[in-house]
């Protein structure tokens, strides 16, 4: 009798290589299930019947928590890898847990562990785009890669996780299962990046859109962090994780929220925390209806315009501890 497989994972760079990696190592044809970064409650796609087998990458288990009882009821076998918060998970025989929310780890870092480095390039790849500047590139030296084919995967990392940033799929270069159909047969990153036509358009758009961002101002701002509003475009709802992540990176040791319009009047909210282990970005977003996340970088799905106020009182009061000073302007 034929099984029935589910793969389910994260649009962004980290799930699609988390994704990629497994069935490098675990060929089988399988029902896709993803979409854009924020669509993080995939599991209630999963028509799971008894005996079938799920796979699940990047995705958070408090999102999904009802969603994976129901699957596990139904008879279905779960393999989860994750880095986000997950306290709503709970033991069951038919549950493989392997999760792990330390700020230098991604999915494709827990998914590298567990097959012992087969496909580590790809890896690499993921947690440059995850941000993890640091990680990535002890593992790209660890492997004996030159600066520049570490710049290359940096590179494929940061337009992979670009891709998925958007409110809808049509804002999207690429439909996340396309992309990952596109990549996945090429078991080495640096092949892909040399005959990929999908990198090529992506580079490009990645560029065009990027060299917008460079009259954006934060809106409200302080010594230890800063909040950003972006145009209502497709083009800014393509570059907020790379603005995100970039201010970031700039300023490490402090907080910025980057706020997302929808096309309902509502925002999207990126968050990123300077001091992960003391100021967790997850707690914060957990304080509003659709947030979550993990230490580093969390997000709220939905945040009304009548809150954002009151959002950026929260982050005020939340970060004022990671700086010197407390002045906006």
């Amino acid at each position: 009798m034929d099984v029935r497989r589910f793969d389910v994972f994260n649009g962004d760079a980290d799930g699609i290589c988390a994704q990629h990696q497994w069935r490098l190592a675990y060929p089988a044809e399988s029902t896709l299930v993803t979409g854009v970064k924020r669509d993080v409650a995939l599991l209630r796609r999963v028509d799971a019947a008894a005996d079938a087998e799920v796979m699940v990458f990047d995705i958070a288990i408090d999102a999904n928590a009802a969603a994976l009882r129901a699957v596990l009821d139904a008879g279905a076998h779960v393999t989860w890898f994750d880095h986000h918060s997950a306290r709503h998970a709970f033991a069951h025989p038919c549950l493989h847990l392997f999760w792990d929310d330390d700020p230098a780890v991604c999915t494709s870092l827990l998914v590298d562990r567990h097959l012992g480095g087969r496909y580590r390039a790809w890896a690499v790849a993921a947690a440059f785009g995850d941000n993890l500047a640091g990680p990535a590139r002890m593992l790209a030296a660890g492997m004996g890669l030159s600066t520049t084919q570490a710049d290359a995967l940096a590179d494929l990392g940061t337009v992979l996780n670009y891709n998925a940033y958007g409110e809808c799929v049509d804002d999207l270069h690429f439909a996340p299962q396309a992309l990952y159909r596109a990549l996945h047969p090429y078991a080495d990153p640096f092949a892909f990046i040399a005959a990929s036509a999908e990198y090529r358009m992506l580079a490009e758009g990645y560029r065009d859109d990027c060299s917008r961002m460079s009259g954006l101002q934060p809106q409200w701002e302080w010594d230890y962090g800063a909040v950003y509003v972006l145009p209502d475009a497709c083009w800014a709802r393509r570059v907020s994780g790379v603005l995100a992540n970039r201010v970031a990176a700039a300023e490490s040791t402090c907080a910025f929220a980057v706020l997302t319009p929808c096309p309902d009047g509502a925002f999207v909210v990126s968050v990123r925390s300077g001091a992960p282990g003391t100021h967790p970005a997850n707690v914060l977003c957990e304080a509003f209806p659709g947030g979550g996340g993990r230490r580093a970088a969390a997000g709220i799905n939905l945040l009304p315009a009548a809150d954002v106020e009151r959002f950026v009182r929260a982050f005020s009061d939340y970060f004022a501890g990671c700086g010197d000073g407390s002045h906006a302007r």
